[in-house]
C-alpha cells in the first residue's frame, strides 16, 4: 500500500470514528459481548450469539476481531431470515463465526490486508469502495477496543459461501 493511500485511508477512518454515534465511550474494561450489549445497537447480533451458544467464546480472553453488523444490517435481510437462523444453530454458528477473526486487528491492520481468515475457515475480502469495506459491507466505525479484542461496525450481515 503506498504511503499516500495509507495516510488518506487512515484519515478517512479517523473521520468515521469521530462522526458515527453507533458506539460511544470507553469499553476497554468490557469484553466483546458486554460492549455489544451496552451499545444498544446490536440487539439482534447479541440474540444470535446467545442462540448459537457463542457467548462464552466471545467472553473468553481471545483476542478476537469482530465485524459486527448493526440491528439495521440484520433488518436488511429478507423477512423471516433472522427467525429461521435462530432456529438453525449450525447455520447460525457458521454465519456468526464468519464475522470473527482470531487476533486483535486494528483498522490499519484490516486495511493493510487483502483478505482476513475468519474463525469459520473462509476469508473475508478487504476493499475500498465508497470507503473501507469487508466482503462488500461498509465499515461504519472502527477500533472499538474491548478487554478481549476489537470491534469494527459494519452495515450488512456477511454470508459465507
Amino acid at each position: 500500500m503506498n504511503k499516500f493511500f495509507k495516510i488518506t485511508t487512515i484519515g478517512f477512518m479517523s473521520m468515521m470514528l469521530m462522526s458515527t454515534g453507533i458506539i460511544a465511550g470507553d469499553y476497554k474494561s468490557k469484553d466483546i459481548v458486554d460492549t455489544a450489549v451496552a451499545a444498544g445497537s446490536f440487539n439482534t447480533l447479541v440474540a444470535a450469539v446467545k442462540a448459537a451458544g457463542l457467548v462464552d467464546t466471545l467472553k473468553s480472553p481471545g483476542p478476537f476481531t469482530v465485524f459486527a453488523p448493526t440491528d439495521e444490517a440484520f433488518a436488511k435481510l429478507p423477512e423471516g431470515t433472522v427467525e429461521a437462523l435462530l432456529q438453525d444453530k449450525e447455520k447460525l454458528t457458521a454465519i456468526l463465526t464468519y464475522h470473527v477473526a482470531s487476533g486483535k486487528m486494528k483498522a490499519e491492520d484490516v486495511l493493510a490486508a487483502k483478505s482476513i481468515k475468519t474463525v469459520q475457515g473462509q476469508s473475508l475480502e478487504v476493499s475500498m469502495g465508497d470507503g473501507p469495506m469487508v466482503d462488500g459491507a461498509k465499515i461504519l466505525k472502527t477500533d472499538i477496543m474491548t478487554s478481549n479484542g476489537v470491534i469494527h461496525v459494519i452495515d450488512s450481515v456477511l454470508l459465507p459461501e
